[in-house]
């Protein structure tokens, strides 16, 4: 397909991703009349790093995709399609929406990628893979997660073969009559044991904490909405035990927190953790806690691991479910340059208002922003703040105002 050229133009915002933190930006923006153009692959990441068979573990109010109009919720799309969406939301179903969400709001997406983002003068100059370029006054980072996969020093050396993140598995039916261990005690490693389970492999949980945390096992009518009382304690966010929740539904009050009670918050609200529907479908697996992975060494076709606990295992493949570690620096679009004018704090951006960085019109959305606003800022959920904030501040610095932002 022939690409329209576009050096010669120079536009208000440009935002990398097109994600719901991508596309939920760029609904917001235009709705405000602020010319927006848009580069990425629509939901990529839940598209091609997300195991079939997954379900999301937020509840349905928790993933909506926002828009300044509320006309592009779950309940519209489920409304649009032949079939209901069921909950929990299956993966492809999510999927299909922010596809449905993208059409609707940003029906121009450009799919291209970036390949590198530079200071140009008072704004930005946006290259990309196929050597156009594209200026920008403000540019918008809601690239996501995939280059932060964490990967324990442990399995260093070991091929993916052996030893692969859990981001790396789309289908999983390879693994069907294998011995697979899966690391971590968080919702990507008891949903990837009970899928992998499920296709027949011989599956086992090495979680280093000293039990396994289910969500809403004691709280199923506290949560129900039958419970008249449901909408004081937990916000539509749904993020975080009751009390902390509200403090990470408002991101504005959390960034104004003390450090040390901004970490102690994020921990309790976002510690691993799965969803009760899960507990069913892990009932056949072993999981052992308490115990890390000490080393790892290759055993012929196998990898052999030593526990902590004073145990082994050798088995033919070990899954990574332990997590993302943020450091911006692993965006390979953004330039060496740009990259030091950044202040960062352990990989995260610094942000203000409208998660800005120390870099004058560049901003970052989504898990970059976790240090700065709060947990919220990883989930779904936390579009609605983040867009709304984001088109405050441009409509602000560009001297607008706009009722509804």
């Amino acid at each position: 397909m022939k690409m329209t050229k576009y050096n010669s133009l120079t536009h208000q915002v440009v935002i990398v991703g097109a994600g719901p933190y991508g596309l939920a930006a760029a609904a917001h923006l235009r709705a405000a009349q602020v010319e927006t153009c848009v580069f990425g692959e629509p939901m990529e990441f839940w598209e091609s790093q997300m195991p079939e068979g997954m379900l999301l573990r937020s509840s349905w109010d928790a993933s909506h995709i926002a828009d300044p109009h509320r006309s592009a919720t779950l309940d519209a799309y489920s409304a649009s399609q032949h079939s209901a969406v069921p909950k929990p939301v299956p993966l492809d179903r999510f999927v299909g929406y922010g596809r449905w969400f993208q059409n609707r709001v940003v029906p121009d997406l450009d799919r291209r990628r970036v390949g590198g983002i530079e200071v140009a003068g008072k704004g930005f100059r946006v290259v990309l893979h196929d050597g156009d370029s594209v200026q920008a006054q403000r540019v918008v980072i809601a690239a996501g997660i995939a280059p932060f996969a964490r990967r324990p020093p442990q399995f260093t050396g070991i091929p993916a073969a052996l030893a692969s993140h859990a981001s790396e598995h789309r289908e999983m039916k390879r693994f069907a009559g294998r011995r697979v261990i899966v690391v971590g005690s968080g919702q990507s490693a008891l949903e990837s044991a009970a899928l992998l389970h499920e296709l027949g492999a011989e599956v086992e949980v090495i979680a280093r904490q000293r039990q396994v945390h289910w969500l809403d096992q004691r709280a199923r009518w506290l949560k129900s909405k039958r419970n008249p009382i449901r909408p004081l304690l937990y916000p539509s966010t749904d993020v975080g035990p009751p009390g902390l929740n509200w403090i990470v539904a408002t991101p504005d009050l959390f960034r104004r927190l003390p450090r040390p009670l901004q970490e102690k918050i994020a921990y309790r609200s976002i510690r691993p953790a799965g969803a009760g529907w899960l507990v069913p479908r892990v009932r056949g697996v072993r999981i052992t806690i308490g115990a890390m992975v000490s080393s790892a060494t290759r055993a012929g076709d196998s990898i052999r691991l030593a526990l902590s606990d004073g145990t082994s295992r050798c088995v033919d493949h070990v899954m990574l479910a332990t997590g993302y570690q943020v450091d911006v620096s692993r965006y390979p679009f953004l330039k060496p340059e740009l990259v030091r004018a950044l202040r960062l704090n352990d990989g995260y951006p610094e942000l203000r208002e409208g998660f800005e960085s120390t870099v004058p019109g560049l901003h970052f959305l989504g898990a970059p922003a976790a240090r700065s606003f709060g947990p919220l800022c990883r989930f779904v959920a936390g579009t609605p703040f983040a867009a709304r904030s984001l088109t405050r501040r441009i409509l602000g610095t560009n001297g607008f105002h706009q009722n509804g932002f």
